[in-house]
């Protein structure tokens, strides 16, 4: 790429970066209220995305072969069960990802 075209990228990806930032705060100004539609999304979106990667994540399990599914359902376990007992998602995610990746790389070898 010549340094004009990379000077462009660069400026697109600003461009789109500073309109994912600011579209909410234009569409949405302090003051108005928010339809309906929005507040709905915020409350159910967030759970249904995780939902999504929670069946992306186990599409490829063998449950009957192999290491039967047991990392990842110790993972989804631990992950479930820390963040009912603490409240915290980043909390939960990063134990059940490294129960995971302990038992996927030193039991289940």
């Amino acid at each position: 790429m010549s340094t004009v075209q990379i000077a462009i990228t660069i400026g697109v990806v600003v461009a789109g970066t500073m309109l994912t930032r600011f579209l909410p705060y234009i569409c949405f100004p302090q003051g108005r209220e928010t339809p309906p539609y929005i507040t709905y999304l915020g409350k159910f979106l967030a759970p249904a995305v995780f939902g999504f990667l929670v069946v992306y994540c186990l599409r490829n399990v063998e449950f009957t072969g192999g290491t039967f599914g047991i990392p990842e359902i110790a993972g989804i376990a631990v992950t479930a069960i820390s963040y009912w007992w603490r409240q915290n998602m980043m909390l939960s995610m990063a134990l059940g990802t490294a129960l995971y990746m302990f038992l996927v790389q030193a039991v289940f070898v």
